[in-house]
């Protein structure tokens, strides 16, 4: 009757364990890009956002992130970054870290190629008229740190690889239309 009770007890007054959540002091989900953000193609100032995330489960060695607009009109969307090897110990990117050459980044991170043909950071520029695009920003925790295929990371092969290790994700999602 004591063992009951007191798994009964456990089990009601556990902590419910953490979701892994993305945050920016930049931008947020679902309102406009800010013009810092934007590609300079449309106007901006082309610099990644400040990024930061808590929540990663305990089995997390390292972490990638995208960027990709669904929207787009070009066959499968378009991506706008792609980040991977970045360590576990890192809980942000500071603002400006997608920028090419990728000096800002963790060390050991690598920045892959993206629909611009660049291994930057490069935000966002729909066409004229079309709606606010959606732009997916996702945080991807990893039972891994390694980067396979570093220097040579395409959009749609770094997706697949990621959703093979992914152990949690967090997204946050922006809109820009012009």
């Amino acid at each position: 009757m004591i063992g009951l009770l007191v798994t009964a007890l456990v089990t009601t007054t556990a902590v419910p364990a953490r979701a892994l959540t993305l945050t920016s002091s930049d931008i947020r989900d679902g309102t406009r890009v800010p013009r810092q953000q934007i590609y300079t193609g449309c106007g901006g100032s082309n610099v990644s956002p400040e990024l930061s995330w808590s929540g990663a489960p305990a089995k997390t060695k390292g972490f990638a992130l995208t960027v990709f607009d669904p929207d787009a009109p070009h066959k499968g969307g378009w991506w706008h970054w792609i980040a991977l090897g970045i360590p576990a110990s890192q809980n942000r990117l500071a603002r400006g870290a997608g920028a090419a050459g990728g000096s800002g980044m963790p060390k050991g991170a690598v920045q892959g190629t993206n629909d611009f043909g660049d291994t930057s950071y490069d935000g966002p520029c729909p066409p004229k008229g079309h709606k606010p695009h959606r732009y997916q920003f996702v945080l991807w925790a990893l039972d891994t740190r390694a980067v396979p295929f570093a220097g040579d990371v395409q959009g749609p092969a770094a997706v697949m690889w990621l959703m093979e290790h992914a152990i949690a994700k967090a997204t946050m999602t922006p809109v820009y239309g012009r």
